[in-house]
């Protein structure tokens, strides 16, 4: 037997419900401090910097996400030339 239960709300809602901590005064904050630093960036060093110091993993996550974004590209290039015949 499947059963299925469908619950229209808002994450807010979903976040009291499941007892969850309201965590938007810290994401408002965070992107606050990210939009502040990227007024005094001039070049793209300074910004990996920036987005490194301020990535959860650090170093490890930057370089993770060049990776998967990499793959992505690489699997969107290869795609195209297979269209071709």
């Amino acid at each position: 037997m499947k059963v299925t239960v469908d619950v229209d709300c808002t994450p807010a809602e979903a976040r009291a419900f499941l007892g969850l901590p309201d965590v938007s005064p810290i994401h408002d904050k965070y992107v606050k401090t990210m939009l502040d630093n990227l007024d005094g960036i001039g070049s793209i060093e300074q910004m990996e910097t920036m987005f490194k110091s301020f990535s959860p993993m650090g170093d490890a996550g930057v370089r993770l996400f060049k990776q998967m974004m990499d793959i992505g590209l690489s699997g969107a290039l290869a795609g195209k030339g297979s269209d071709k015949k």
